[in-house]
């Protein structure tokens, strides 16, 4: 059951590069890190725009003189000072997730950063080097796998309820970008420019989160996948709209996810269906506090969150069964994780000891979008190691 404990007297000090006025991923950070206590926003470099930024930083109560012009500055100056940021929150474009992140490690802060980790695996490896010399704490942000109902699934899958996985489907398939949207929102247009987003459009901007998931839940390891990807608005050539794979795990398992920006009607589409050879268990993220579980006999039942039935460790529900819990309260567990082990006090408490996305997660996204790419361009299968 979820406890509200304060953890620590002097709360980490944070700071954060980018997620600025009207930024939907910035106040989902800024909300998240305030909810347990751990983190206090101390400054931050919020827009590309100097001006903008400082005028945002400080009508979210950030003193002035710590709200940067851009994150060089902002690191060099805070790690002079007595009272600097011990921790940083990366919420920009993709291409620039490395430069920052090498800076922010290098000057000994941890690390809470946006997905994907990287663009490249090799610059995703250099930062998982450079924050174990560092024993820094990084946290990936696969928000989604905070939900209880998630690490539900998990421990039944782990303690056999629906025998040997067979099948993982993974769908993360919304429709809001069916036509080139792109010309009135700069929040698509960075996503579509292959300077900033990297190699891919939907398979890193949405199709990671259905990856992560598949593996945190199925707990397979993948041998080998097929990948072919459209771009049907075609203007965002070489970048894909739609995307789908066929995936081939080590134990004989099989896999499919479809990611896209184009299936119409659909408000967000992100479901883990997962298949055993004695019973089946699916998560919808639009009904994230349910579960479907089936049996051998093809009997259904709906888990809900908050019952005393559920798994010890999926017993962490900030508000009792019947209630709702949402897409806020996953991001507050996982910075809870986040910042416990950032605190160095994890072990006292049964929330640190609970799983969180780091660098595994974070390599192992970067790698499916490499090798995703790799598959669609050259129409073949490729290993995954």
């Amino acid at each position: 059951m979820f406890e509200e404990i304060g953890f620590i007297k002097n709360p980490i000090a944070t700071g954060m590069i980018g997620g600025g006025k009207g930024s939907q991923i910035g106040y989902s950070h800024r909300n998240a890190l305030a909810r347990d206590g751990l983190f206090a926003l101390k400054a931050g470099a919020f827009d590309i725009n100097p001006e903008n930024g400082r005028d945002f930083g400080v009508s979210i109560n950030i003193d002035s003189d710590r709200c940067y012009a851009d994150y060089q500055t902002l690191i060099t100056e805070e790690t002079k000072r007595n009272d600097g940021i011990k921790a940083l929150i990366i919420a920009t474009p993709n291409n620039t997730h490395y430069p920052i992140a090498k800076m922010a490690l290098e000057n000994g802060l941890h690390l809470i950063c946006e997905k994907p980790l990287a663009i490249t695996l090799q610059q995703a490896e250099d930062l998982q080097r450079l924050a174990t010399e560092k024993q820094a704490v990084v946290g990936v942000m696969y928000g989604y796998s905070g939900y209880v109902m998630v690490e539900q699934m998990r421990q039944m899958v782990r303690n056999g309820d629906i025998g040997d996985v067979r099948i993982v489907n993974m769908q993360f398939a919304h429709g809001y970008h069916a036509s080139e949207v792109e010309h009135d929102d700069a929040g698509t247009k960075w996503r579509v420019t292959p300077e900033i987003s990297g190699g891919s459009y939907v398979l890193g901007d949405i199709g990671t989160h259905c990856f992560q998931m598949g593996q945190y839940v199925a707990d397979l390891q993948v041998k080998k996948l097929l990948c072919i990807r459209q771009s049907f608005v075609e203007s965002r050539a070489p970048l894909e709209d739609n995307a789908h794979i066929l995936l081939k795990y080590k134990n004989g398992a099989v896999g499919s996810l479809w990611t896209s920006a184009v299936n119409l009607g659909s408000a967000h589409g992100f479901k883990l269906r997962v298949i055993g050879d004695k019973g089946s268990i699916e998560w919808w993220d639009e009904h994230p506090n349910q579960i479907i579980v089936a049996d051998e006999d093809n009997m259904e039942k709906i888990y809900q969150h908050g019952h005393g039935y559920l798994h010890e460790s999926a017993q962490y529900n900030r508000i009792g069964g019947g209630h709702p819990e949402g897409f806020f309260d996953s991001w507050a567990n996982l910075y809870r994780r986040f910042g416990l082990h950032m605190a160095g006090i994890a072990e006292q408490f049964a929330d640190g000891k609970r799983w969180f996305p780091s660098f595994n997660e974070g390599i192992e996204g970067v790698k499916f979008i490499e090798k995703c790419i790799a598959s669609a361009d050259n129409e073949q299968w490729v290993e995954f190691d």
